[in-house]
């Protein structure tokens, strides 16, 4: 299964400010009016890694990114509430509670008629999952075993209207679990089917990579925020301009490079020796990665490692590179590394070697994607990396954004353009493949460790519901 993210700029479509059909006074303040009055503005959500996590007491999340970008634009405080579950965060917005949604929710016919939705900021396609191994069932007909959806879930709500046409079918909602965990039952043999959006499965299939795509149902829907439909079109109508900007500023498209841009392949032989050699082999190196990972996430750098070596001491390529972190003897002596077969001296070579490029880049590169750059130079080298970003300016697009930058790393491939650079031909398709691989291998460590949620809170509540496109 390839993943495809569709980014489609916002329309400004009537039917978006009339679908109320109602008529306010116009004397009493509109609800937009009312939130900017009080200062704040309450957005009821879902811990997840794509929508609201905090790592290290920091508030993360494509979701919350966008709405404090939304709060700041009205000049308000944005203040997050999670809730642990479909019902409660359905229940937060219907008693007022927040002000609107913002956890990935799919606007479905079914929640049209209750809520309104804000325009859609990607797509996701509903997938039948089955383990690896079984047979694949190839439509709807062709499920002979227990299916598990999430309840209340735009899942469920596509088999209830299935339904209508197969009376035959027949699943079980599932109100004390979360979709992740169904995906886990199914590839542990718990339960044989489930119908996830696929975003989810793309992520997961690098924790549980024994699960498979059978088939989608129906065209992409689109994931929006979703508002209560008795409020007036002012916040409608603000969060329409509001996302228009962000795709005319090319925010958008960096939140989905961010969020998205490394799930778009999956590889099973790679995935499933990754895991084992995260049980077998990474527990010997984690110290020194903790060690020497300076101001870096850890994870990070043993996702670097990975790739490079496999985390094999003794590696070594027909470049002549050699360790784990496969520093060239240049790059060795330049970071005071002696023995690049020693683990802990090209561990820390290679950490203060990407620390150097880090800070060698130029001050315009967004703080949050320096890395994905500094990554690409320490595979390619500075002075490709630099050139990649002068061909992407030659091409009057925009040298600091890592997903343009990433789209045209393979013209240095190509040579009427690399003829244009200082430092001509260089590989820069491998380097693309390079900066993907690590960022999955760092998502499946960040996983392992449980990083993305808060687990004090979590604790409290017994299911918590982690879909994207719910």
């Amino acid at each position: 299964m390839r993943l495809v993210i569709l980014l489609l700029k916002p329309l400004l479509l009537i039917s978006l400010l009339s679908v109320s059909g109602c008529e306010f006074d116009t004397e009493q303040p509109t609800r937009i009016e009312q939130i900017k009055a009080g200062g704040v503005l309450r957005v009821g959500t879902l811990f997840h890694p794509l929508y609201y996590f905090l790592r290290d007491g920091q508030e993360e999340g494509l979701d919350y990114e966008l709405a404090r970008q939304f709060a700041d634009s009205l000049d308000v405080e944005l203040n997050m509430v999670p809730a642990y579950s479909l019902n409660e965060l359905f229940a937060l917005l219907d008693t007022g509670k927040v002000d609107m949604l913002a956890a990935g929710m799919t606007s479905t016919e079914q929640r049209r008629q209750q809520y309104r939705f804000g325009p859609g900021y990607y797509h996701i396609e509903q997938t039948l999952v089955y383990r690896k191994g079984a047979t694949r069932p190839k439509g709807p007909t062709d499920i002979t075993g227990n299916l598990w959806v999430l309840a209340g879930s735009s899942q469920a709500e596509w088999l209830y209207q299935l339904q209508q046409e197969l009376p035959e079918l027949h699943w079980e909602a599932r109100s004390d679990t979360d979709a992740e965990d169904l995906l886990r039952q199914v590839a542990e043999g718990e339960a044989d089917y489930t119908l996830v959006s696929d975003i989810l499965l793309a992520r997961t299939q690098r924790y549980y990579p024994n699960i498979e795509a059978a088939f989608t149902l129906g065209d992409p829907q689109p994931v929006a925020w979703m508002l209560a439909k008795n409020n007036d079109d002012t916040v409608l109508a603000s969060m329409l301009d509001f996302f228009n900007q962000q795709y005319d500023n090319g925010n958008l498209a960096r939140l989905h490079e961010k969020y998205f841009g490394h799930v778009q392949s999956f590889d099973y032989v790679d995935t499933r020796t990754f895991l084992q050699r995260i049980e077998k082999v990474l527990p010997q190196y984690q110290p020194l990665f903790e060690r020497h990972a300076g101001e870096l996430d850890w994870r990070l750098l043993a996702a670097v490692s990975y790739q490079e070596s496999h985390w094999d001491p003794q590696a070594q390529s027909y470049t002549g590179v050699r360790g784990m972190m496969m520093l060239t003897e240049d790059t060795a002596a330049q970071v005071g590394v002696k023995n690049r077969l020693d683990p802990e001296q090209s561990i820390r070579g290679g950490a203060q070697y990407l620390a150097s490029l880090m800070e060698r880049l130029p001050d315009t590169i967004p703080d949050d994607e320096r890395i994905w750059f500094a990554l690409a130079a320490y595979n390619i080298g500075l002075g490709h990396m630099l050139d990649v970003r002068r061909l992407t300016k030659l091409r009057q697009q925009d040298p600091n954004s890592w997903a343009q930058v990433k789209a045209n790393l393979p013209l240095l491939h190509q040579p009427q353009w690399y003829k244009q650079t200082r430092y001509g031909y260089a590989r820069g398709r491998e380097t693309r493949q390079f900066v993907n691989n690590i960022r999955q291998y760092y998502q499946s460590l960040l996983w392992r460790d449980n990083t993305y949620t808060d687990t004090g809170l979590a604790a409290q509540h017994e299911s918590q519901s982690t879909d994207s496109g719910i």
